[in-house]
């Protein structure tokens, strides 16, 4: 064709055809997936969206840019900017937002939860794991993302002292693959690497680490002077614990790591209920921090924080009985005496030490100094 036909041409569908700016954000980005050669459904995915809905996205384009097809659209999304040719798929330049409000890459189909029992889901519908040794197997993996892990730790981590009489890891391995495979995805979950086995970056979905980034949020937070942002943020890493880290599986290496998420869970648990304290929101705190006392009677940071919240809620005498059973399960479980702190807060309670009590708690509930 003449380089005048072309130019012609050009014109004429650059003119004739809305810009892509008249589509709503959601629509541009199922247009920008098109070009991309996405299917619906990997567009849904991708997305977060019913398939249903992406298909009928996908009708208004068409009928918004006066387009006949799929193939027209992906055109129009080349012709636009939408999708450049040569150097990759790009979002378009209209409509900036602040950086905060920028978009996530999307998410991995498959989430794996280690907060509660061992459980797994793609795209929201559970994953049957196999029987208990297996899934101490893929635990050890998901909670050594960085890392590959030999078939030694993982026979030491899940069989302790009593190995199987074979060497059934790599059985396991490869019924976890099988278990694990996106048959929609070029990838595997599980890698092999020289000296072991890894979850693949960015394969999974991991619950434990979203936690850990809601818990330094909320610890930036406080320290930035917004202790209300701080609770919000904690609870919200809080919430992600379904029961015990865990449950149910067996070996040394899920126990140990029972033990360390459940450390966790409680000093997250006592930060929050401290800040809760410094805002004033006794009431609040003391619900919680009752149950806490309850589930760990031999936990004195979390039995002078409750001490704390009863005595600034008015409450001093259920405060000094908060130390008296705790000074007996002490005596009796252990033969020892209340520690330094404990002592402190039940003296500032007995002098009524307002002041005192409403800053040394940073130290009782934390175990940390202010």
């Amino acid at each position: 064709m003449p380089p005048t036909a072309t130019a012609t041409t050009t014109v004429t569908a650059t003119t004739v055809r809305p810009p892509v700016t008249t589509l709503g954000q959601q629509e541009r980005d199922v247009l920008y997936a098109v070009g991309c050669g996405l299917r619906n459904d990997e567009i849904a995915a991708a997305l977060a969206l019913p398939e249903a809905v992406v298909a009928g996205h996908l009708v208004r384009i068409l009928a918004a840019l006066g387009l006949r097809d799929r193939a027209a659209a992906i055109v129009h999304a080349f012709d636009s900017g939408l999708v450049t040719p040569g150097r990759g798929p790009r979002r378009p330049a209209a409509d900036p937002q602040p950086r905060t409000a920028v978009r996530r890459a999307p998410a991995p189909r498959l989430r794996i939860s280690v907060l509660g029992p061992l459980q797994a889901w793609r795209d929201g519908q559970p994953v049957d794991l196999g029987h208990l040794r297996q899934q101490a197997v893929l635990a050890a993996l998901v909670l050594s993302p960085d890392r590959a892990v030999c078939q030694h730790e993982l026979l030491d981590g899940v069989w302790g002292m009593e190995p199987p009489l074979t060497n059934v890891v790599p059985v396991y391995i490869y019924r976890l693959r099988k278990i694990l495979h996106d048959e929609d995805g070029p990838d595997q979950v599980i890698g092999r690497h020289r000296c072991g086995y890894r979850l693949l970056p960015g394969a999974v979905e991991v619950d434990v680490t979203r936690m850990e980034e809601l818990a330094d949020a909320a610890v930036r937070a406080e320290r930035a002077g917004e202790p209300d942002e701080g609770v919000r943020l904690a609870s919200r890493a809080l919430d992600l614990f379904r029961g015990e880290p865990l449950a149910g599986l067996p070996g040394p290496a899920a126990e140990l790591e029972r033990l360390r998420l459940s450390e966790r869970r409680t000093v997250l648990a006592q930060r929050m209920l401290d800040w809760q304290l410094r805002l004033g929101r006794h009431a609040e705190a003391i619900a919680e921090l009752s149950a806490l006392a309850v589930a760990q009677p031999l936990n004195e940071p979390v039995a002078a924080t409750l001490m704390r919240a009863l005595y600034l809620s008015g409450r001093q005498a259920d405060a000094l009985a908060v130390y008296g059973r705790a000074r007996r399960r002490l005596d009796e479980d252990l033969g020892v005496t209340p520690g330094p702190a404990l002592r402190r807060t039940h003296q500032m309670i007995l002098r009524g030490d307002d002041a005192g009590l409403g800053i040394v708690g940073t130290g009782a509930g934390t175990g940390t100094t202010s």
